[in-house]
């Protein structure tokens, strides 16, 4: 397209094509989801997913980073080269898909690849989302957003989770009162009252992260098929109840966090805690844990940030996306420690692997448009903020990288 005027009319005509594109703490691939959306209520279309590979030794390059150990040094030159090729890798990820459904991009909105993020207290908050918005931009041949979270921790916000932000579009719906749960590297629960307020939002603990660790760890696995290993074990309660006295689970929210907590230095003890036992018997226990710290995020966390008894606002649906949501396993252990109905996304006609990535790409259409979004009562920021930085694009296609 040419021109940022032309990009703002499309937006707001709601016929804009824009690419969500995410790479999630597991870092297991580059996620595009292309949609068409705008106009005053900002509706959207899904036009098409897909989840592109990294190139191998990017890839290489972004787990040697994420799997260092205690918060190890990283040469600055290294993280500089990343910044720069992630952000090609971002945009040439969203313009590939575009081309193969024969779609030209309006925008792309990049989350990043998160390489750090604080432990949940506010007064050292600070988060590290790698791909430059410009590079993106370059690569795709279109205007970009980028560096969404910022922007909410300038305002005193966690800067996570944000997709709460826009969850209801996502989930119309939902059934009231309701939740919505992200399994990722890290689990995120937004739960909705009887009005559909947003009653509470925060990430729950380690899911990925610790089950795809575990699988690597014990199996040489990158990750537990179908949860096939983790079904051939039984729950350790004595294992579940101990990982669940870290800190983190009884903190209040706002809260969020990742993996400088719950990385590498963490599942080393997770691992020294569970000398002896077999291998599914681990992975048994880390779904268990899994469903645990959710189930404990809802119901001792709910009701304080409410100011309502559980019963008012416990959720009568579950609503699972994410990695996560292909677990048999980790469903059912869900549904019995939460005792709601859980579905997965795709329910709702959402791809459970989409979702983050479509809800970027109404958070970019928003930054577009200079909608502040309140997120008070999602991560504690202090007032409505537009949320994202923009690198506008007037170079003629044939100088696209």
């Amino acid at each position: 397209m040419s021109g940022w005027h032309e990009l703002v009319a499309r937006c707001e005509r709601g016929d804009a094509v824009i690419a969500g594109v995410m790479s999630g703490t597991s870092a297991d691939g580059i996620d595009v989801a292309l949609v068409r959306a705008g106009g005053p209520q900002l509706a959207f279309e899904p036009l098409a997913f897909d989840v592109v590979p990294f190139e191998p030794a990017l890839h290489a390059r972004v787990r040697a980073l994420l799997e260092r150990r205690d918060g190890g040094l990283v040469a600055l030159g290294e993280l500089a080269r990343l910044q720069r090729d992630l952000g090609f890798a971002f945009g040439r990820a969203a313009r590939a898909v575009a081309s193969a459904h024969g779609l030209a991009l309006d925008l792309v909105a990049s989350h990043g690849q998160t390489v750090w993020h604080h432990d949940g207290a506010s007064a050292d908050a600070a988060t590290l989302q790698l791909g430059d918005g410009d590079c993106v931009s370059e690569a795709a041949g279109c205007a970009a957003a980028s560096d969404f979270r910022w922007r909410d921790v300038a305002a005193g916000g966690q800067g996570a989770p944000l997709v709460a932000l826009v969850e209801r579009a996502l989930f119309p719906r939902l059934e009231l009162p309701g939740a919505v749960l992200n399994l990722g590297g890290i689990a995120n629960a937004a739960l909705f009252d009887a009005r559909g307020e947003l009653a509470l939002n925060l990430d729950t603990g380690p899911c990925g992260a610790l089950l795809d660790g575990l699988a690597r760890r014990l199996y040489d696995e990158p990750f537990d098929r179908d949860g096939r290993r983790a079904a051939a074990g039984s729950a350790d309660e004595r294992l579940v109840a101990a990982w669940l006295a870290h800190p983190y689970f009884a903190a209040p929210p706002p809260k969020s966090t990742g993996r400088d907590t719950f990385g590498e230095a963490w599942l080393d003890r997770v691992l020294e805690r569970a000398r002896g036992a077999r291998p599914e018997d681990v992975l048994a226990s880390a779904v268990d844990f899994v469903a645990a710290h959710v189930a404990l995020a809802l119901e001792h966390h709910a009701p304080r940030a409410h100011g309502a008894a559980y019963d008012a606002v416990a959720p009568r649906e579950l609503v699972v996306a994410g990695g996560g949501a292909l677990h048999p396993g980790l469903l059912a252990a869900l549904a019995r420690r939460t005792r709601a109905r859980v579905v997965a996304s795709s329910a709702h006609g959402v791809d459970p692997k989409a979702r983050e990535a479509l809800a970027f790409a109404l958070l970019g259409a928003h930054c577009v448009l200079g909608r502040p979004l309140d997120a008070r009562a999602a991560t504690g920021a202090r007032a409505p903020r537009v949320l994202g930085k923009l690198s506008p694009w007037s170079a003629p296609e044939s100088a696209a990288r």
